[in-house]
């Protein structure tokens, strides 16, 4: 069955799944705030954060929210973090109380420290509280829109919802998997792009593979620890949206988050990396949230706390990483809480 889907942000990931829905036969509109990108889109089919792909002719964009969102049944929110509060305020009045609103933001909001299903939830509705979705994995726009092998996670409480969503986007080369643990998924998506930062750095100093496995390694520990103290399902952080994406977001030439920690890690400022980024790295909006929220929750986050100091207290990566393996001796699973090593 043909849905009429909106898809809230023309970056390169909101294009990519886009397209995807528009190939598996469904009414795509696409809207972004900028008029070139939308012009873009509908006269040269193309989106320059995609280069070298020919969009197809029926994929349409607008700038008008009211026009991509008329009639749909189904809105994908796949803006920046920290601009999410904003589309929710504007979405308010123009949705039906039994829309699906799918999340594909990954981050954690500065001020609130709130997932970005919290911020929805603030804003719409609650009639549509149980209709929002987050949709995450270990996934690049770049390799999606080649239809190479891709897998990934919706979660959310509704189970018919997701399970409409996961049938909405599979192909056979796009798998999709349900999962109940929303707590769990949003904070793999977030958390793993601060540890991605750490894991350019690293790189950017050609401290070479041993150091990139420990921080995967070390960096899924960290996720956990916060999980645990969210409420999540720590199985969750061995699946797509946990180890999945953050393997890929440490490890791929595609990830912006290992780029910007790349260029810092050889020798630029987080100003400079930042003027050279053409995209948002969520990480480091997301350092700043975390770092103060895990200082609020108590949580011992050490790899994130070291970002953060390099990114915002201008600490020299060298000095982070040796302070990082300079501290007291520890055993490697934690200690025992309620049953289980943390």
């Amino acid at each position: 069955m043909s849905n009429k889907i909106a898809v809230i942000g023309g970056g390169s990931w909101g294009t990519a799944l886009a397209v995807l829905l528009h190939n598996n036969g469904h009414e795509v509109c696409l809207r972004d705030i900028s008029q070139a990108k939308v012009d873009e889109i509908n006269q040269k089919n193309i989106n320059s954060y995609l280069p070298n792909i020919e969009l197809p002719e029926g994929l349409k964009a607008t700038t008008n929210l009211e026009e991509a969102v008329a009639g749909a049944n189904i809105v994908l929110v796949v803006v920046p973090s920290h601009v999410v509060r904003t589309v929710a305020q504007e979405l308010k009045g123009l949705l039906d109380e039994d829309t699906i609103i799918v999340s594909a933001s990954k981050g954690i909001e500065e001020e609130t420290h709130l997932r970005m299903s919290e911020v929805l939830k603030e804003e719409l509705d609650s009639k549509l509280h149980d209709n929002i979705l987050v949709l995450s994995g270990p996934t690049h726009a770049e390799e999606v829109v080649l239809n190479l092998p891709t897998t990934i996670v919706v979660a959310g409480s509704n189970k018919q919802s997701a399970e409409l969503i996961q049938e909405l986007f599979m192909t056979d080369f796009f798998r999709v998997y349900t999962n109940s643990d929303l707590i769990g998924v949003e904070l793999g998506a977030a958390v793993k792009n601060i540890i991605a930062i750490a894991a350019g750095v690293s790189d950017g100093l050609d401290y070479g593979d041993n150091a990139l496995a420990a921080l995967v390694t070390r960096g899924i520990a960290e996720i956990k620890r916060l999980g645990a103290e969210l409420g999540a399902d720590p199985v969750t952080f061995s699946g797509l949206a946990g180890l999945g994406d953050l393997i890929v977001t440490c490890a791929s030439q595609h990830s912006r988050n290992r780029r910007l920690g790349f260029k810092i890690g050889s020798g630029l400022t987080l100003d400079e990396a930042l003027a050279e980024m053409k995209m948002v790295a969520e990480g480091v909006r997301t350092a700043k949230a975390v770092f103060a929220f895990a200082k609020e929750l108590e949580i011992e986050m050490p790899l994130t706390s070291e970002v953060y100091r390099v990114l915002f207290e201008d600490k020299e990566p060298k000095q982070a990483v040796t302070d990082l393996m300079l501290r007291g001796a520890k055993h490697e699973l934690g200690e025992m809480v309620e049953g289980s090593y943390w």
